[in-house]
């Protein structure tokens, strides 16, 4: 899969994901609160999230150092290029990860906002035969937390097991209240199978009837130049 490549101009999504080394806690940690910094200076960057996960694979409520993973967005082609090939972010990660896997996103479609941004411009089509991405991320309304991860819990983590599901990832920037989830599908049909289950179609309702949300964003993605290894895949 690293060697495929997706054509088009203007913006291009990064997603990374990292599973430290045991015995790098401190380093783990230290990115988690500082990684802002470096980020940001990165040349060609449009908008970019440290997120950290859950234990339990990343989709528990209780927080985790051991996983974690950026999502950015780039000017053009050859800022993410540089980015995932020549950056001390991606050095850093490197050289203290267990497991790290990086691909790279056109939008297909995007609905929503995140802390008041559209991340991602759409610049690219769906292909019903090719993997698919998607990302859903909340704010979560703190009176509305409880009843929120009420609703979530019986679904919590069930990508991983659907049939079709690549890479599942259970990510946030803020534990309980700012959540996301990173998901890649093998296709198009296999995503909408999921969706549209009998645990995730009551959530989404309950969800929807209880205004959890402050802010919510919902958006797919063709995912290309996908490498690295995931919870023991490879790429």
């Amino acid at each position: 899969m690293g060697s495929s490549h997706q054509q088009g101009a203007g913006e291009v999504g990064v997603i990374v994901l990292v599973s430290f080394e045991q015995g790098k806690a401190l380093r783990a940690a230290a990115w988690l609160s500082l990684g802002r910094w470096p980020l940001q200076r990165t040349a060609g960057l449009a908008f970019f999230k440290v997120l950290g996960a859950g234990r339990d694979a990343g989709f528990g409520i209780v927080p985790g150092l051991a996983r974690q993973g950026i999502f950015c967005s780039f000017r053009s082609e050859a800022a993410a290029d540089d980015f995932l090939h020549g950056s001390w972010v991606m050095r850093f990660f490197r050289s203290n990860a267990h497991e790290i896997f990086c691909a790279k996103l056109r939008a297909i479609s995007s609905r929503g906002a995140w802390s008041g941004a559209v991340p991602l411009s759409v610049t690219a089509s769906a292909s019903p035969a090719s993997p698919i991405a998607s990302l859903t991320r909340a704010s979560i309304r703190p009176s509305k937390a409880m009843a929120f991860w009420k609703h979530a819990r019986p679904v919590e983590g069930q990508h991983q097991a659907a049939n079709g599901c690549i890479i599942a990832a259970g990510l946030g920037e803020m534990p309980l209240l700012r959540q996301a989830t990173f998901t890649i599908w093998e296709s198009a049909e296999a995503m909408d199978a999921f969706a549209h289950s009998h645990d995730h179609l009551n959530a989404i309702r309950a969800t929807r009837a209880g205004g959890y949300f402050s802010e919510e964003l919902f958006a797919r993605f063709v995912p290309y130049d996908m490498q690295g290894a995931w919870k023991g895949r490879r790429f």
